[in-house]
C-alpha cells in the first residue's frame, strides 16, 4: 500500500455518501486525532474524490491539519467504487465489542480514562460498577456479624417459643350426654391442634 501525504484542500467529498457523520462523531474524531494524530488513510480514487474516510477528512479540517495521509486506487470502474463505500461502512459495523476485554482495559486503566469516543465521566462510573459488581459476587454467601447475631437471636426465640407454647384455649360447649355417652358434660380447656376422636352418639370431640 502506497501511502502518500496531499493537501487537504485538495481532496472531494463524493455527491452522495453512505455513512451520515454528526457532529459528536466529528468532535470524537478530532479528540482522537490530536490525542494521536492520523491513523489511518483515507481512500481516494484518480480524482482525489473521497470513497472511505469522510469523517475523518471533515474532522482534520476542524483540527486545522493542513495535510492528509491517503491511499489512491485508480483502477476501480464507478461500480466498484459505490461497493468500496457501501463495503467499508458495512463491514466495519458488523464488528461487535467485546465487552469482556473492554472492562478488563478500563479497569487497567483506572483514573486515565480520557479516550476519544467515550464519556470519561462515564467510563469512571462504569470502572465503579464493574468494581461494586466483583466485591459483590466475591462476598456473595458471607455474612457479617450483625447478620450473624440476627440469625442466632431469632433462633432462639424459635427455640423459647417451641418449649413453652402459649395454649390457645377454645370452649367446649355444653351438651347434654346421651345413654351410653364415655364423657360426661364438662367445659375444658384443650389444644386447638392434637389427635381427637368423635363420640359416636353425642358428636363430642374426645383429646387424646
Amino acid at each position: 500500500m502506497n501511502v502518500i501525504s496531499v493537501p487537504i484542500n485538495s481532496l472531494v467529498s463524493p455527491e452522495k455518501n453512505v455513512r451520515i457523520h454528526s457532529d459528536k462523531q466529528i468532535n470524537e474524531f478530532v479528540r482522537s486525532i490530536k490525542k494521536f494524530g492520523q491513523i489511518r488513510p483515507v481512500v481516494i480514487d484518480e480524482n482525489n474524490v473521497v470513497l472511505a474516510g469522510n469523517g475523518l477528512v471533515e474532522a482534520l479540517k476542524r483540527a486545522e491539519i493542513e495535510t492528509a495521509f491517503v491511499y489512491k486506487i485508480d483502477n476501480l470502474s464507478e461500480n466498484d467504487k459505490k461497493k468500496l463505500m457501501i463495503a467499508d461502512n458495512k463491514i466495519f459495523s458488523l464488528g461487535i465489542d467485546n465487552l469482556d476485554t473492554l472492562n478488563s482495559f478500563l479497569e487497567d486503566l483506572q483514573d486515565d480514562l480520557d479516550i476519544p469516543g467515550f464519556d470519561e465521566d462515564i467510563l469512571a462510573s462504569m470502572v465503579e460498577s464493574s468494581a461494586e459488581v466483583t466485591e459483590r459476587i466475591s462476598n456473595y454467601g458471607v455474612l457479617d456479624e450483625e447478620e450473624i447475631n440476627a440469625i442466632r437471636e431469632n433462633a432462639d426465640k424459635k427455640n423459647t417459643a417451641i418449649e413453652s407454647p402459649k395454649p390457645i384455649t377454645t370452649p367446649i360447649t355444653s351438651v347434654p350426654p346421651e345413654k351410653g355417652c364415655p364423657t360426661e358434660t364438662v367445659s375444658t380447656e384443650v389444644e386447638p391442634e392434637g389427635d381427637f376422636v368423635i363420640c359416636p352418639k353425642c358428636g363430642e370431640k374426645i383429646w387424646l
